[in-house]
């Protein structure tokens, strides 16, 4: 087994295993467990849209803290709309990755297409998951970076470095399932790293990790913010 970092843990027992969880709502439940020393804190969980909102659903529930959306969208390659090469954040922030730029030989023009129609994306579910409401100050404030899985960390990294622009002190990176090279890419760019599920090998995929996988739509993720934050306000009262 590969030594990790000290800010990476995961869970050793589901180290290369396939179909650990049944859904994003398991997934969740076991990152909440993960994350039980953030219970009733001041941490602010920011799920990214769409795949990292039922993830962080019930981690917020769990811990009792509350949740937000920080949108951040992929990059993607001309001829697929899964693969990308960079991602877009919020407030504008833009991660390419130039070794993959290169491997794929795509051009400047093709570039910034790409930017530009994940910019589009990122603005568009910006007004439909957030409306008028301002974004949350993170100044000073440890925030949790939820989504769905870490493959090539992309959108993962576009959110950090929109993070730590908005002023945030600890940012904390939370994933059902991640890819080895991912994972110790990425550890160094924040505090702590949960990934309960780490898979090596040339090939991987966020889906493999699910028994049930499939895109989640934006209705859906209304849904859930709608009545999480209902629950929250009840909570509150």
């Amino acid at each position: 087994m590969d030594d990790l970092p000290d800010n990476v843990i995961e869970r050793p027992e589901l180290r290369d295993r396939v179909r650990v969880f049944r859904d994003r709502t398991d997934a969740g439940e076991v990152l909440a467990d993960m994350l039980a020393e953030y219970r009733d804190s001041d941490a602010l969980i920011l799920a990214i849209p769409a795949g990292g909102v039922p993830v962080a659903a019930p981690v917020a529930r769990r811990l009792h803290l509350p949740l937000d959306v920080l949108v951040a969208s992929k990059v993607l390659l001309p001829w697929t709309t899964e693969a990308g090469y960079g991602a877009v954040a919020f407030d504008g922030s833009v991660w390419i990755n130039p070794d993959y730029v290169a491997h794929y030989g795509l051009d400047e023009a093709t570039v910034e297409a790409g930017v530009a129609a994940a910019r589009k994306k990122v603005e568009h579910r910006v007004r439909r998951f957030r409306g008028d409401r301002p974004f949350p100050d993170l100044t000073n404030r440890t925030v949790i970076l939820v989504d769905d899985g870490l493959a090539a960390g992309s959108t993962l990294r576009a959110a950090i470095t929109a993070a730590k622009n908005q002023g945030a002190r600890h940012i904390v990176v939370a994933v059902p399932t991640g890819h080895l090279q991912s994972v110790l890419s990425l550890a160094p760019e924040v505090d702590r790293l949960y990934c309960a599920n780490i898979r090596g090998g040339f090939s991987y995929a966020v889906a493999d990790a699910y028994q049930n996988w499939y895109d989640v739509s934006e209705e859906e993720v209304e849904t859930i913010l709608e009545r999480l934050g209902a629950e929250q306000d009840g909570n509150n009262l």
